[in-house]
């Protein structure tokens, strides 16, 4: 078993997101209590050519260990060579295998849950990786519970997956028609998690420490995985975990502490060098200041605001409005009668 399985331990894992958990987010949520990370999934093609572009995406720092690298793609042989091609450059504390995504782009190369409709192919990927690997470091997947309602056959590519060597699945609990609508079926998932003897982390609509504490209590699951919750709140790992230890709520993140992160972020991803200006660091935030955005007031009116910044004075700027306008409204407020 995996070391953050051991000792009763119920992980939380930061969700990989493509586009959104690059090295500079993962920093972020790690330090806000995320236990275990996963990178933005990697093309294996892009791996074996050695793409100086697709390189960045395995990038990660020791403090966001244990971290692993997901790999997509459909040729097994191939996969298993670039699975050997980033041990050799990172060491990462494990492979993940992307048989979960719903993107277009990715399914249309037979990628992502595209195997979920070919479980011959699946195997032939996970099992040609996992001896590739050999025990250089532990192969893990990420899969979701089918590719539609007519196919929703999660538990068999579970057995599947534990016989080709798999040490952790990772489910989604949405098909992939579904994509990210509707409700996460976690029905599926439990019986997923009691019916396979390697751990099972759950994903999907975990929001809060009393989602991950009724996870915990009514499935088989050894952990969860959050997504779509941390883009937008990432203090979530923080505050699950204060709950699951003292039953408690805690205190509200403030306006302030909100806007400190996301100027944080921003100077964080400039500093990273990834990009070669502030104007295209910035234009790369704007997806993220969408996402935080949902939990300031007036959100739309910062979306607005958001989808034009190019620097960090203008954000600067957008956040000195923001705050004014709010401390003008909360003094309009106190002199209503009560």
């Amino acid at each position: 078993m995996l070391p953050w399985f051991q000792n009763d331990q119920f992980p939380l894992y930061l969700a990989p997101m493509a586009g959104v958990t690059d090295l500079v987010f993962r920093r972020i949520c790690k330090e806000l209590g995320a236990d275990v990370m996963v990178t933005e999934f990697v093309s294996a093609e892009g791996i074996i050519q050695a793409d100086e572009r697709t390189r960045v995406y395995t990038e990660f720092e020791d403090t966001q260990r244990p971290v692993g690298v997901q790999l997509f793609g459909a040729d097994g042989p191939r996969m298993a060579e670039a699975a050997k091609k980033i041990i050799d450059w990172k060491q990462p504390d494990f492979i993940d295998i992307n048989f979960g995504c719903p993107v277009k782009k990715v399914v249309s190369r037979n990628g992502g849950s595209s195997l979920l409709k070919d479980c011959p192919v699946l195997a032939k990927v996970a099992s040609s990786i996992a001896k590739g690997v050999g025990d250089q470091v532990p192969v893990t997947a990420k899969i979701r519970i089918g590719w539609d309602q007519n196919l929703i056959n999660a538990p068999e590519v579970c057995h599947i997956l534990e016989d080709c060597g798999m040490q952790t699945i990772a489910i989604h609990g949405r098909t992939r028609a579904q994509g990210y609508s509707g409700e996460a079926d976690w029905e599926v998932i439990d019986e997923c998690s009691r019916t396979v003897s390697v751990p099972v982390v759950g994903n999907g609509d975990i929001t809060s420490g009393v989602d991950v504490e009724h996870r915990r209590n009514t499935t088989g699951v050894s952990g969860v995985m959050i997504g779509r919750a941390a883009m937008q709140y990432p203090w979530v790992f923080r505050d699950a975990k204060h709950y699951l230890a003292t039953g408690e709520h805690p205190t509200p993140v403030s306006i302030e502490e909100r806007w400190e992160l996301i100027f944080r972020h921003a100077r964080m991803l400039i500093e990273w060098g990834k990009f070669s200006a502030e104007k295209f660091a910035m234009q790369s935030l704007r997806s993220r200041l969408m996402a935080y955005s949902k939990g300031l007031p007036a959100g739309k009116t910062l979306r607005t605001r958001f989808s034009t910044v190019n620097s960090i004075s203008e954000l600067e700027d957008i956040a000195a409005e923001h705050l004014a306008h709010l401390q003008a409204a909360s003094e309009v407020t106190s002199l209503l009668p009560s």
